[in-house]
Parts: C-alpha cells; structure tokens; sequence
C-alpha cells in the first residue's frame, strides 16, 4: 500500500470560508474529533451541532442509583449520554441494554459506547422500539434499574434531512425511523381542519389549533420551510416570538403523531413493571405535559395496584444552573418509582 492509498479521505468541498451545507460541516459530522472547539460552544450555552447534551444526568443517577453488577435499561439510548454513566457504575460485572428505533444514529451511538470499552458482556444493542419492552425483558431482563428519556436527540434535530425542524430546508419528514411510517407531509395532507385542530391541541397545546388548521390542513406540503411560510401566512398578527413558538409547537405535535409517540409511551408504561425485578428503579424524562401525564397517572395506578412500592410525589426539574447552559433542559421533568418487592 503506497502513502497515497493511506491518506484519509477528503472533507467536502464548500464556497467561502464557512461550509453552509449539514453534509459539508466535517466538524458536525464528527464531533469527536474537534473537541476544543465543542467545548467552546457548550461554554456559551449551546448544544455543539451533531452532539447531544443529556440532561438532569445527576438526578437520574441518584434515582436509579445504578451498582456493580446489575442489569440496567436504556430503552431510548439516543447519543448514549445517559447510558455511558450508567454503564461505569454498572462495572464490574454489570450490563446496559440499549434500544433505539433511529437506524441512522444508533449505529454511531454503538461506535462510541464500545470505544470506551464496553463490549458485548457490557452493552447489549438492540434496534427496537421500547413499546416492545415485554419481548426485551424476556430475552434480556428482568432489568434492576429502567431508564427512558423521552426528548428528541440533537442530532436528528440538527440534521435537515430528517426534518425536524424549521429553521433548516428539508424534507417535511419528522419520523425518528425513517424506515417505517409515513412521513409529516402525508399527514398533514390526508387532515381535514377538525382533525388536525385536534391533533395541535392534543399533542402541543396550541392556542391558536383552530385558526392554524383550517388554513394548513390537507395541504400538500414538501419541505419545512415551506410549511413554515403557510404557518406565518396563517397568522400574521403575531410577533416573530411567538411565531416561533407556534413553529416549534406545530412541528412538535406532528412528530407525535408521526411517530404514534403517545401511543408507543402507553404501551411501554403499560409494560413497565413486569420488566423490573422487585426494588428494582426507574426514572422517565419527559418533555411535554401529554407524557408527563401519562408516566404521573402510570405510577398512581402502579401505587393503587401494588406494582410500584413509592414513585415522585412530584416532578423534579433540571437546576437553575442546568437550565442556563443547557436551554433544551428547561422543559424537562423527571418522574421515578421503585418496583414492589
């Protein structure tokens, strides 16, 4: 093999002296290697592009309160920020299991946890969505601890081929599988106004549900941008702040139903205590008052029943501190209980 044959491959080519382009950010595409300049943005309260900064990671390690030796769940393994933790105090002896239904991100994800050296006795992989937490328990589990952080990751966020969000052109996906489903688009093309007022209300909280979904419901809609133009269109008395708002509460509430979050999260809780063994914790991480509802009424049936011995009185929130250099944790709640013995 000559030097020629050894160089590593080229990064893309771009105009200017700043790529614009998701595929031409080399340092995006592979953070690891620039890690002086992912420190400099995570110091200015930013999370650096094509990372992920897991959250309340303190609280949910005294609630889980992970030991050597014992098996532990990770049913949304996302960046593996969370189950990395977990995982050091596991060891000796102790193993993760990780599920992630992104077939794009968990591969990466994998990479990273086993380049800290945690092989397969360790980390166990499995891409699977966790309403298929029964199947995973029994070939896997009982589990001692569970943990299921509910929040979308960065990096589909950041990348616009995913369609996330509105401030980059992709297309109007939204599916955290990509493989499976249908796309946003087809969605909002097959609402009428009722139903998808419904859906904004239901799975955002919009206050303007009505208003939004007679004027984009049923529309044939390509790209983010371009439904973000019929969102501004459909609401011009607002400000830019709330326009905004409206924005991220009408892409949210479509990802929801795109990806039958709410379902999925029922399904899973439903699940849940038949996959610990007795004493055995669990924490949940939501984002939107829809799941904490559901995890809250979960464990006070669980309590009523006697699946759970003790679970939060109330929700814990991320810290002042947290909630300055991380923005993404400030809608964050953490609910936990603890399996009956």
């Amino acid at each position: 093999m000559n030097d020629q044959d050894q160089r590593p491959p080229r990064r893309p080519r771009y105009k200017g002296t700043h790529p614009r382009r998701f595929e031409e950010k080399y340092k995006e595409l592979a953070p690891e290697r620039y890690a002086e300049e992912q420190a400099k943005v995570a110091a200015r309260g930013h999370t650096p592009a094509g990372t992920h900064r897991s959250i309340m990671v303190d609280e949910i390690l005294e609630a889980l309160a992970p030991k050597p030796g014992e098996v532990a769940l990770d049913a949304t393994l996302g960046y593996g920020g969370h189950a990395r933790e977990i995982l050091t105090r596991l060891q000796p002896g102790g193993r993760l299991v990780g599920l992630d239904v992104d077939p794009l991100e968990l591969p990466r994800t994998e990479a990273r946890l086993r380049a800290l050296g945690f092989d397969e006795a360790a980390l166990i992989v499995r891409r699977t969505n966790f309403a298929s937490l029964a199947k995973v328990a029994a070939e896997l589990g009982p589990f001692d601890l569970a943990l299921a952080d509910l929040g979308v990751s960065s990096m589909q966020i950041d990348n616009p081929a995913r369609g996330f969000t509105w401030k980059a052109e992709g297309p109007l996906d939204l599916r955290l599988n990509p493989q499976k489903g249908r796309p946003a688009a087809d969605l909002l093309a097959a609402l009428d106004g009722d139903a998808l007022a419904e859906l904004l209300a239901e799975n955002a909280d919009e206050p303007h549900a009505d208003a939004l979904a007679q004027a984009i419901a049923g529309l044939r809609v390509g790209t983010t941008r371009e439904l973000a133009g019929h969102v501004r269109a459909a609401l011009p008395a607002l400000d830019d702040d709330e326009l905004k708002k409206v924005l991220q509460r009408t892409f949210q509430a479509l990802r929801i139903a795109v990806n039958d979050e709410f379902g999925v999260l029922d399904r899973f809780l439903a699940q849940l205590p038949g996959a610990l063994k007795p004493g055995g914790r669990v924490a949940i991480l939501t984002f939107h008052s829809g799941e904490d509802r559901r995890v809250k009424k979960a464990f006070q049936q669980g309590l009523r029943e006697g699946h759970y011995a003790e679970a939060a009185p109330e929700p814990l929130r991320a810290s002042p501190e947290e909630r300055r250099a991380n923005p993404r944790s400030t809608s964050a709640k953490l609910r936990w209980a603890v399996r009956a013995s």
